[in-house]
């Protein structure tokens, strides 16, 4: 078994690197940059050498090429830049030859300073990605000129709550690993996904922030900083971060370069959000829809089954936004909102008919198959067995039936509660809610690459292990199934 859950890993690994590679290629290559630059406003307010290096240096932070100065030439090769600095002069000339034969493009802005481009192939775009998506924090991570005798160390020591933790210095964050009241109560900032930044929505921002970000009005907490002050702030000190330039107010605060951190907020991220509704409606649809199901099976062609089978069918027949739209009209009459953002995250009204249209839209699929199954079992030799010994229909169903149709429908289980963190884009849209649902369209209209980059392994992630899961999952619920073979084709323990 060991073996072969190490063997799906490396599969889904494979899948993983092979699914976010294309669409790297594809959105590098096939896009137009342009189109890029075009959805930024201050972009198109500039005008000559400011607006030439602006796009260059936005192409370089998006990955798209290298962009290199003349300081960033000449420092490569002098320690004294002066003469280098000098157009024309021996060693400005050599230091451009040097970078032309290094297959840099060299132009030249107006005042006639030379600056150099190389733009990525296809492999360096692909490799570029891989090689810096895993970030280690360590101990040489912070190189700041103004502050050379910064100490460099792990050590465990306690956060402003007085809590053990693992902390740095000379690393970028100043918490590594810490705990809190907020489930798991164990994180750690050691090791990050490095995704790169969102551009143009919310430009500079990692795509990794910008899906965990809290939403609307920040809100702040009594809190101990560490120079002793104590103050209401909406600070998060855990995800402090070295601040190479402190102003008055952190220096008020802090008594180190670890001040840059990130604020609590009023109401949970775009991702958390997208799973409150997606884990509850799911919920939902499993205790109604699997009961349901199976009382179908039972009273198979009767009344029970007859309205069961109708209502999978209009259900499964109706346009998705229609019934959407149908039930939003009937909890719109019983005085329920029909937009998220008229009550709000803390009005639990805000919460039900979304719940219900999502719990409705799962249920046909769970009924259809929890009926299938328990019918297909029904017509089991070891059913007819259990019927000759005298066993009741509804001990047949409970005892025997039931455990083998309930197989199948907990394969899926994993991915259902996993992907509710994609959000359900067309429920979310009607009802105006601030999930997961609208981001990867938004993501792709607005030439955000590196947030579809973001969203497509993390989807895709997330798809590939539930699968695996679900897998594991059937042989806890029944040791008789065998994942994994033996040489011959012969199951484990056969």
């Amino acid at each position: 078994m060991a073996k072969y859950i190490l063997t799906r890993i490396v599969k889904a690994c494979l899948s993983i690197f092979v699914v976010v590679s294309i669409v790297i290629v594809m959105l590098f290559t096939m896009i137009p940059r342009t189109k890029v630059m075009d959805l930024d406003t201050s972009y198109r307010k500039m005008t000559g050498d400011n607006k030439t290096v602006y796009r260059l240096m936005r192409y370089d932070q998006l990955g798209y090429l290298d962009y290199v100065r003349l300081s960033d030439m000449c420092k490569s090769e002098y320690d004294d830049v002066t003469a280098c600095m000098i157009n024309g002069s021996t060693e400005n000339k050599a230091v451009i030859e040097k970078y032309e034969s290094n297959g840099y493009v060299i132009e030249y802005l107006r005042n006639g300073t030379a600056y150099g481009y190389h733009d990525y192939n296809i492999l360096e775009l692909v490799w570029n990605f891989w090689s810096n998506l895993i970030v280690v924090d360590n101990v040489n991570a912070v190189q700041d000129e103004n502050n050379p005798d910064l100490e460099r160390k792990i050590y465990i020591g306690t956060d402003y709550n007085g809590v053990p933790a693992v902390m740095g210095s000379g690393t970028t964050h100043k918490y590594l690993i810490y705990f809190d009241s907020t489930f798991p109560f164990i994180h750690q900032n050691w090791i990050t996904f490095n995704f790169g930044i969102s551009y143009p929505t919310k430009a500079g921002s990692l795509t990794t922030d910008v899906i965990n970000e809290g939403q609307g009005a920040q809100v702040s907490i009594l809190q101990t900083f560490p120079t002793g002050v104590e103050m209401e702030s909406p600070y998060n000190q855990h995800t402090a971060k070295y601040k190479y330039t402190l102003d008055h107010l952190d220096m008020q605060k802090f008594n180190d370069n670890y001040a840059d951190c990130t604020s609590y907020y009023e109401s949970p991220s775009m991702v958390n959000t997208s799973y409150i509704f997606g884990i509850i409606s799911l919920i939902i649809a499993y205790v109604v829809a699997l009961p349901a199901g199976m009382s179908m099976a039972r009273n198979k062609d009767q009344l029970i089954d007859k309205i069961g089978v109708v209502f999978i069918n209009v259900v499964i027949a109706m346009p998705s936004l229609a019934l959407i739209f149908f039930i939003r009209q009937i909890g719109a009459n019983f005085g329920l909102p029909d937009k998220f953002p008229l009550l709000g995250f803390k009005d639990i009204r805000s919460y039900i008919v979304p719940m219900i249209i999502l719990a409705v839209l799962s249920m046909p699929s769970l009924m259809t198959w929890m009926r299938r199954y328990m019918i297909d079992q029904s017509n089991s030799d070891y059913v007819k067995f259990a019927r000759a010994k005298g066993l009741s229909q509804r001990e047949i169903f409970s005892k025997h039936i039931m455990k083998n149709a309930i197989i199948p429908i907990v394969n899926g289980i994993p991915a259902s509660v996993i992907l509710c963190i994609s959000g359900a884009l067309i429920t979310e849209s009607a009802f105006a809610i601030p999930g997961m649902g609208k981001m990867l369209p938004d993501a792709i209209s607005k030439m955000n690459n590196n947030m579809v980059i973001t969203l497509t392994f993390i989807f895709a992630a997330l798809s590939i292990f539930s699968i695996l899961i679900g897998d594991l999952l059937m042989v806890v619920v029944d040791p008789r199934i065998q994942l994994a073979t033996k040489k011959g084709g012969k199951k484990n323990g056969k």
